[in-house]
């Protein structure tokens, strides 16, 4: 996939730099990038190990609260914490509620934009002995930072999925504009959605949720946000923000516009990479398209789909390039040469990918690095810093140096 662009000679190597920096200053400011277009073929991505020995990682994140420190969520169920330098130490083990096996697992774990105060955590995971689909609250020990306290545990949300263990989802996020928490969730598994259920909106499976942590509503555990599309349905799942998503395993919000992108696993085809811009709907209704489409090709029927209301992909790849899409983050971070690229990968090829994320839909992938690693997962440190999780067992840092 390299370009002609990233075989450019070590003369224009200056140019490019000052061409990224000054994107990366108007991106900043909030300026139009018209002038100064992308050019991240001449940038290439390192990855360094910051922690190892990790068992199955599939997502690093952090608290928000100021003190540095990575969580890792490892699917058996056990979460992690360290500081880069340290050893990781058990922050929760919760493996006696978690059904490990093919797609099933602890999954996702996220920070109560108010954790500082009130050490509230979240987790998604499927749950031992039924396979459904849990969010659950947690909070963290008074008395221990790093320790979790296990018997704080309260769920939320619980949703059906015991047919099949693949297309589970899951991420959680919370908006960076209203302080809900989003959560994917796959189609029920199995293939093609011969239930429809990313479609259908008598249904939770296939699609991005929204609710209120902090509220409730009638006897739920949690608010309905007033303004979800069908928060006022006496039919539809009221927890619905967007919808046609097959496996959004990962989804993350730019901490710099608050736009929603989001990785959706494809079929036996197409991966595909979903856009919605908060100054836009936020992504409030949307219809991703699945099984209609997969990607922006018709899937079913498998020529002639009526894509009328579909939300396009900003970018697709095919089966050449990989099987398993990895969503990442917007980078915002201290790399001047990464600013503003939407950064992805591919669990089977380990290629690292972005787009520019303020150009145009649709756009080709470029192509930034090829680590040979099976990357889980990307995430994001206090001060935009992304790293991945990798099969190895490793979280990886980013780095980035011209060509």
């Amino acid at each position: 996939m390299t370009s002609s662009a990233s075989r450019s000679s070590r003369a224009i190597a200056p140019l490019a730099a000052l061409g990224l920096a000054l994107m990366a200053l108007l991106v900043s400011t909030g300026q139009s990038l018209a002038a100064v277009p992308a050019d991240y073929s001449n940038v290439r991505i390192g990855l360094s190990s910051v922690q190892g020995g990790l068992n199955g990682p599939v997502l690093v994140t952090n608290a928000g609260d100021g003190s540095g420190r990575l969580f890792v969520v490892e699917q058996r169920g056990v979460i992690k914490v360290f500081r880069v330098g340290h050893a990781a130490t058990t922050f929760l083990d919760m493996r006696s509620k978690v059904e490990l096996g093919s797609e099933r697992g602890l999954l996702a774990l996220a920070f109560h934009p108010s954790y500082e105060r009130n050490r509230k955590f979240y987790v998604l995971f499927t749950e031992k002995g039924t396979g459904d689909v849990i969010v659950a609250e947690y909070k963290a020990s008074a008395s221990n930072r790093n320790k979790a306290s296990s018997s704080s545990f309260r769920r939320l949300l619980r949703i059906g999925h015991r047919v099949n263990a693949n297309h589970n989802g899951g991420m959680l996020a919370f908006g960076k504009s209203n302080g809900f928490l989003y959560i994917s969730i796959g189609d029920g598994g199995g293939g093609g959605d011969t239930p429809n259920n990313a479609q259908s909106l008598t249904s939770r499976l296939g699609k991005l949720l929204r609710i209120d942590v902090n509220g409730r509503t009638g006897s739920l555990p949690y608010a309905i946000p007033p303004n979800n599309p069908y928060a006022n349905s006496k039919i539809f799942k009221r927890e619905i923000w967007s919808r046609g998503l097959r496996n959004p395993w990962r989804f993350s919000f730019d901490r710099l516009t608050g736009d929603t992108w989001i990785g959706d696993v494809g079929q036996g085809l197409w991966e595909e990479v979903d856009h919605a811009t908060l100054k836009g709907t936020g992504g409030r209704g949307n219809n991703y398209g699945w099984r209609i489409t997969e990607g922006d090709a018709c899937f079913n029927p498998p020529s002639g789909c009526d894509k009328t209301g579909l939300k396009a992909p900003v970018t697709v790849y095919d089966h050449g390039m990989g099987c398993a899409i990895i969503g990442g983050y917007v980078y915002r971070g201290p790399l001047t040469l990464l600013k503003g690229a939407y950064l992805f990968s591919d669990v089977c090829s380990g290629k690292i990918w972005s787009i520019v994320a303020a150009g145009p839909t649709p756009q080709n992938p470029t192509e930034m690095a090829d680590t040979g690693l099976g990357i889980t997962s990307f995430g994001e440190g206090e001060n935009g810093t992304v790293y991945v999780t990798a099969q190895d067992g490793h979280v990886y840092r980013l780095s980035a140096a011209l060509r």
